[in-house]
């Protein structure tokens, strides 16, 4: 059997990445698509994220815990390992390339030839990869019924009205290990202007808008949000998994510049939702990572 092992490592929103990228990837090349859960978080400085795809009805297996790099001298043995492999015929490492900048673009798949253990490590940020498995994807990311409140009292809300989905990403840059503070805030105020931008753009092309404000800190964003004009989402039982849930019943988006509101814009199934993005932020080191049917603003 041919395998395609994908490490899984970030939060949410970069493992659907990962994982999209992959399982395209795989039926690309006819291998059996195996999930290493545990490599991308034993080391301490990224265990401020958790694995998120076993809450999910994807279809790929754990992969055997011989092929995980999941110690300190497993992961030496993994630097060794993609040192040799440049000079190999047949590749065992199938990497995201990237420039100096650490910049990366949507790359066509090459005629390379792979080894029947095969290993996909990075972010792979675009659709381009996987858009010919976009049906298949929004089956497999349906989240499990036993994580969700299904009575949740927004659910009926966002059906009802002319409902858009704003996420706003408090924190960006202070939750690691080297916090810059200033960075964050200049980040958060500068999605704070493009949201306002896009409110202004939506309340010209559809009637009445209510707005509904997602967030993973809601500090200080009632002094630019007025409750009598916004809704804030605020989920306490599995906050990140019934947030992303919610988007699925929404009708449009103000996306925000993070891959968990990209994630939830993409998989929602209303053929006639308006999708914003802003035009002067990117979150991604990947220039293709907005979708070219998403307005900019």
């Amino acid at each position: 059997m041919k395998k395609l092992i994908v490490r899984i490592a970030e939060g949410l929103g970069n493992q659907l990445f990962m994982y999209s990228h992959a399982y395209a990837l795989s039926k690309k090349l006819g291998y059996t698509l195996f999930l290493d859960n545990s490599s991308g978080y034993f080391k301490i400085k990224n265990r401020l994220r958790n694995y998120e795809l076993d809450k999910f009805d994807i279809s790929a297996r754990i992969c055997d815990n011989e092929d995980k790099f999941d110690t300190y001298s497993k992961d030496f043995k993994r630097k060794i390992f993609k040192i040799f492999d440049i000079i190999k015929t047949n590749k065992s490492f199938y990497l995201e390339k990237t420039d100096k900048r650490k910049a990366t673009s949507y790359n066509i798949l090459s005629n390379q030839k792979f080894s029947n253990k095969l290993i996909t490590e990075g972010y792979f940020q675009s659709e381009k990869y996987f858009l010919d498995y976009s049906c298949d994807l929004k089956k497999e990311f349906r989240i499990k019924s036993n994580y969700l409140n299904n009575s949740n009292k927004y659910i009926n809300l966002l059906k009802r009205d002319n409902s858009v989905s704003i996420c706003i990403r408090q924190n960006r840059y202070s939750e690691g290990k080297i916090k810059d503070n200033i960075k964050s805030n200049e980040f958060t105020q500068n999605t704070i202007n493009y949201v306002k931008r896009s409110i202004l753009f939506l309340k010209k092309k559809i009637d009445n808008p209510i707005f509904f404000i997602w967030s993973n800190d809601f500090q200080n964003l009632r002094e630019y949000f007025n409750e009598k004009d916004f809704i804030f989402i605020e989920n306490e039982k599995n906050k990140s998994l019934n947030d992303f849930n919610l988007f699925s019943h929404t009708k449009h988006f103000i996306v925000g510049p993070t891959p968990f509101h990209w994630w939830g814009a993409w998989l929602n199934k209303n053929p006639n939702k308006i999708c914003i993005r802003p035009s002067d932020m990117n979150p991604s080191n990947n220039i293709d990572f907005w979708p070219e049917d998403w307005i900019s603003i």
